[in-house]
């Protein structure tokens, strides 16, 4: 069985490192046998690669970009309190939020960047039940959050 790392190597991706908070909360807790993660914005290298409201300012595709970063995050911040993705034995739920302008309807196809990641990084184990929202306005007038709730062995 190949480990989680060799999939993200043979993927091309470098997990990121935990995306420090920007209130008071953390990361990621463990209740059980489940992680939860805080909202995870698409943060690389402690910075915002852009602002604004799908159907204004940022495009369909980068949006979908930015989930997918999202999701990364999140994993990051799952393997921060359980010490390694391999531990993961399922995905169980993805909640989107996207950033909206008033006509906009695109809210499940951004939230794909982050779930199409999961599957190909975990596959089947991957599949997941999910929420996308469309909201006016996220922090740091971020285009989309997104948190993960993910069960370890």
């Amino acid at each position: 069985m190949t480990s989680i790392d060799d999939r993200l190597a043979e993927l091309g991706i470098t997990l990121p490192t935990v995306v420090p908070p920007v209130a008071t909360y953390i990361p990621a807790v463990i209740s059980g046998n489940l992680v939860y993660t805080s909202g995870q914005l698409p943060m690389v290298d402690g910075v915002l690669p852009a602002t604004g409201k799908l159907g204004a300012e940022v495009s369909d595709a980068e949006g979908r970009e930015l989930a997918r970063q999202c999701a990364l995050n999140g994993l990051a911040a799952a393997a921060s309190v359980i010490g390694s993705l391999d531990r993961v034995t399922r995905i169980v739920k993805v909640v989107g939020f996207v950033a909206s302008d008033p006509s906009f309807t695109g809210q499940p196809g951004v939230i794909n960047g982050a779930s199409d990641v999961l599957g190909e990084i975990f596959g089947d184990i991957g599949v997941h039940a999910r929420s996308a929202v469309g909201v006016a306005v996220l922090p740091l007038n971020s285009p989309v959050e997104v948190e993960l709730v993910v069960e370890f062995a």
